[in-house]
């Protein structure tokens, strides 16, 4: 059997990076050239040196007011990527929280799917944006309106690939198990469950990206922190280079999740046919 190749073998990594490369040296150009307004569109050099300052903590390491940990994450950008990370995951959570085990009902039972598919079906096209003035006037100011916007955003993509999973197991397995004499319990244990996991597992997948985009929404919304709120904030004064150091971090925790659940997904699918040990 033949080794797959690396997937992060340096030639890979050297013709992914050959477009963003010469996209900045462009930008650098017309920059120093004069052409583009430097408050309209700083520089890379200028956005680099926004984001480093963003990252670094305003205060000198002093080992008598706090620990090293604590110090590092004094640094504003660390606050506001963890104050974004921690309403993602919160958020995500009671979203999947809740639509995984409707989604299984609903896929294994059609009266319970033909009950509650019509008001899913109502509710799934509307954006979690337009639920903002609700969630203010239900829950306030602070991280229960933006966990609250979270957990729609991420609901319904776990809920319908919950859903599509356990409605399209292969009838084969479900014969199968049932001429070996599995009763319910365990057909849906045994079968339905891991048949559909990989459908519940994208659903997860695709839910925390959703989650991601709607914290940073929120957050310019609720909230007086996180990467949304230093955004917003920053265009308020005109700091257009804190903006795009603001929206390089958010892409960069974008690809961090996703690159996790990709990676949780393929671990967790070692028995599936088609993905490599």
């Amino acid at each position: 059997m033949s080794q797959a190749k690396p997937r992060f073998s340096p030639a890979a990594v050297a013709r992914g990076a050959l477009v963003p490369v010469l996209a900045i040296a462009l930008w650098q150009a017309l920059s120093s050239s004069g052409l583009i307004n430097q408050v309209v569109l700083p520089s890379p050099v200028a956005v680099v040196e926004r984001w480093w300052a963003y990252l670094l903590p305003t205060e000198p390491y002093d080992p008598a007011q706090s620990s090293w940990i604590l110090w590092a994450l004094s640094g504003e950008m660390l606050f506001d990527a963890w104050s974004s990370l921690y309403r993602v995951v919160l958020g995500f959570a009671v979203g999947a929280g809740l639509a995984l085990p409707l989604g299984l009902a609903m896929g294994g039972n059609p009266r319970i799917y033909a009950l509650f598919d019509p008001l899913m079906q109502v509710l799934r096209p509307i954006p979690p944006i337009a639920y903002i003035p609700l969630s203010i006037l239900w829950f306030g100011l602070g991280n229960p309106p933006a966990i609250f916007l979270i957990a729609i955003g991420a609901f319904f993509p776990v809920l319908m690939n919950t859903i599509a999973g356990v409605r399209h197991v292969d009838g084969i397995y479900l014969r199968a198990a049932r001429n070996l004499g599995a009763g319910r319990l365990t057909m849906f244990v045994r079968v339905i469950l891991p048949a559909a996991t990989p459908y519940i597992l994208a659903g997860a997948r695709i839910g925390i990206g959703t989650a991601f985009i709607v914290v940073i929404v929120s957050e310019m919304i609720a909230v007086n922190s996180g990467l949304g709120f230093r955004i917003l904030e920053a265009r308020e004064f005109m700091w257009s280079d804190k903006i795009i150091a603001g929206m390089f971090t958010i892409g960069l925790l974008g690809l961090a999740i996703d690159i996790g659940m990709n990676r949780l997904n393929n671990h967790l699918l070692r028995w599936h046919r088609g993905l490599e040990n």
